[in-house]
């Protein structure tokens, strides 16, 4: 094997897969190594699957809620044997379109686990390659709770549950985080009895604490138990023990799921070998994803500043045009990149909520003089008409420049709504702006325009 390249990239995720396809084209000769399959967390054990049991989920709430609409059906039941085989066959459909994206980009696949020898040199299969461009894409892996017992025939992690053969009676869920909000929401649908356990005073703190609040309400309206500021201490003998207010309690399950957040891969990496700067919160970058080692770079998860795959996709065009401009002094290269502070996220619960940009809470720590303008689903013919009344939109604006800061959502279509204000916000559009311009009626985004139209 010839062990010279112009780029090695480890991880073969969104991160990872982007940054190979966008070198590829520039003309650069790349080395994608991945240790398991092409799609990483987010195809294979994340993202996709469980937007595809959401999906199912969701189905699975409109019709046994039909009857309103003038729809009568029968009890529905669910096949989950069904229901997974769906879920790989997407996988397996989108893992094979990588792969295909892979070879028509002429990028050098290596299946293998990767280690560093030296800043710049990469073992894999008892090989090594060495490069003066290297991205690190290796991601995240669940977290366990440290518990006083632990039963492991009880306990599920996040890859776990999306291949159980059969579904538990009581699930507790141990973290109300956008994995643990969202498998909650599916498995819920599904027809199991659902606890979750949070050790925060309220779930999701991503999203805006208003929403946030009225999203767990609406949830334990459908039947989803919460318990909120408990310390779970262990999982034994069918029972879940935690802490809450200095009390000891237990709530009965069959299965347990950890949600309690995911952990930066570097455990293999063997990045003591290396000057790199790393802790245990993710590995050092500057604003052009570059390490402290010129020419080693570290986008998505494995760098700790946003775990979201398309957060990895936007920071693997930015280290690319780095390596590019900087390293290679190529000057045909596209001169817009992604606006890495404008992040939007969404959180596929059912309803579902989504967020971009600041919150009120960030909002009074900067001391930033903002004004808030909402619209309610209840208020919307579309949303009427749809019997989606439960939902509400919030839109945050600077006082002196009218700037837009931040939109945090809940309800039918929440991701949709702000990713328009995710694209006004990279625009420096106003909240008059905003105001001013036509939204297609009837229509769900016309709670944009309202909320817009209420400063």
């Amino acid at each position: 094997m010839d062990n010279r390249t112009d780029l090695i990239i480890i991880g073969g995720g969104p991160g990872g897969y982007h940054a190979a396809i966008h070198a590829a084209k520039a003309g650069l000769r790349v080395t994608l190594i991945e240790r398991a399959h092409l799609g990483g967390t987010c195809l294979n054990m994340g993202c996709i699957p469980t937007k595809t049991l959401a999906h199912t989920a969701e189905l699975m709430h409109h019709i046994h809620h039909c009857a309103p609409l003038g729809i009568d059906c029968a009890a529905p039941a669910v096949n989950l044997a069904q229901v997974m085989a769906h879920k790989d066959e997407v996988i397996m459909q989108l893992r094979e379109g990588i792969a295909s994206l892979m070879a028509s980009s002429k990028v050098e696949v290596i299946q293998g686990e990767a280690s560093f020898v030296d800043d710049h040199t990469i073992e894999v299969n008892g090989d090594t390659l060495t490069a003066p461009h290297i991205i690190i894409a290796t991601g995240s892996v669940p977290k366990m709770l440290p518990l006083q017992q632990a039963d492991a025939a009880m306990l599920l992690d996040s890859t776990d549950i999306l291949s159980l053969t059969a579904l538990p009676s009581r699930l507790c869920i141990v973290g109300a985080g956008v994995i643990g909000m969202e498998l909650a929401c599916i498995f819920h649908s599904f027809g199991c009895q659902v606890t979750v356990i949070e050790f925060l005073k309220e779930c999701l703190p991503a999203l805006d604490s208003d929403i946030a609040k009225r999203l767990r309400k609406a949830l334990e309206k459908r039947g989803i138990q919460f318990v909120m500021q408990a310390a779970v201490k262990s999982v034994a003998d069918g029972f879940v023990t935690y802490e809450r207010k200095g009390k000891e309690e237990q709530t009965a399950a069959d299965k347990v799921l950890m949600a309690v957040g995911r952990a930066v891969n570097i455990a293999s990496l063997h990045l003591e070998r290396t000057g790199i700067e790393y802790s245990a919160k993710g590995i050092a970058t500057d604003d052009h994803l570059q390490t402290n080692i010129q020419g080693v770079y570290a986008i998505g998860d494995v760098n700790g500043r946003q775990m979201l795959a398309h957060a990895a996709s936007a920071q693997a065009e930015v280290a690319v045009h780095h390596i590019l401009t900087a390293s290679l002094q190529e000057e045909a290269v596209a001169s817009l990149l992604p606006q890495l502070e404008v992040m939007p996220a969404a959180i596929f619960t059912y309803p579902e909520a989504a967020c971009v940009g600041m919150t009120e809470d960030s909002c009074k720590a900067a001391g930033t003089d903002y004004g808030c303008c909402k619209s309610f689903h209840r208020a919307n013919g579309k949303a009427l008409s749809m019997n989606e009344t439960e939902g509400m939109l919030k839109i945050l604006y600077d006082k002196s420049s009218g700037n837009l800061l931040g939109c945090h959502a809940f309800g039918a279509h929440s991701a949709d709504m702000v990713q328009e204000i995710a694209s006004l916000m990279c625009r420096h559009t106003t909240i008059d702006q905003l105001a001013a311009i036509i939204h297609i009626h009837p229509t769900l985004g016309e709670l944009v325009q309202d909320a817009a139209k209420t400063k």
